[in-house]
């Protein structure tokens, strides 16, 4: 995959929203692109691990998890799922655990922090709704690109276009 945000962000300035969040990242995907999904949820990854069992070509999940660091929305289970289905990456509002198995996953992680406390499972949470933090509306079916130097955020895909013609 060869992008950048910086320049995607030069060349598509009307384009791109961008997270104004320091994400840390994880997982040994540097960058990452695709196809938004989103699930709200806090404190109970239900709907994250249902999600990610599914194919996830082309796409990339946004969590909003209330930006909470008291449990873990994704651990190794889940993200091997995740790489097993495919996904293109994770942006996730709140915190990870089991930090040196994901680092050794195909797939690009970027969350607040971590915490070795796993969620309370009780299924609830909602899909597939539009979900804003960090500065930004992540509506589903839009296009996010995230490297190390940060995650934006388009209507479209703009890692496919030519800077050149607008």
């Amino acid at each position: 995959m060869t992008f950048s945000t910086p320049d995607l962000c030069d060349a598509f300035p009307s384009d791109v929203a961008v997270c104004d969040l320091q994400f840390r990242s994880f997982g040994r995907r540097n960058a990452f692109a695709g196809q938004i999904v989103t699930v709200k949820c806090f404190e109970d990854n239900s709907l994250v691990k249902e999600i990610l069992a599914t194919d996830g070509t082309g796409k990339v999940l946004v969590v909003d998890g209330g930006g909470s660091l008291r449990r873990a929305l994704i651990g190794d289970q889940i993200g091997g799922s995740a790489v097993m289905n495919r996904w293109a990456g994770i942006v996730l509002y709140g915190a990870v655990r089991d930090v040196d198995e994901l680092n050794a996953l195909e797939i690009g992680i970027k969350a607040l922090g971590s915490n070795p406390v796993k969620t309370d499972k009780r299924g609830e949470g909602q899909r597939e709704i539009e979900v804003r933090f960090g500065g930004v509306k992540f509506v589903p079916g839009h296009h996010l690109v995230a490297d190390n130097n940060g995650v934006i955020v388009s209507p479209k895909d703009i890692t496919v276009l030519d800077p050149t013609v607008d």
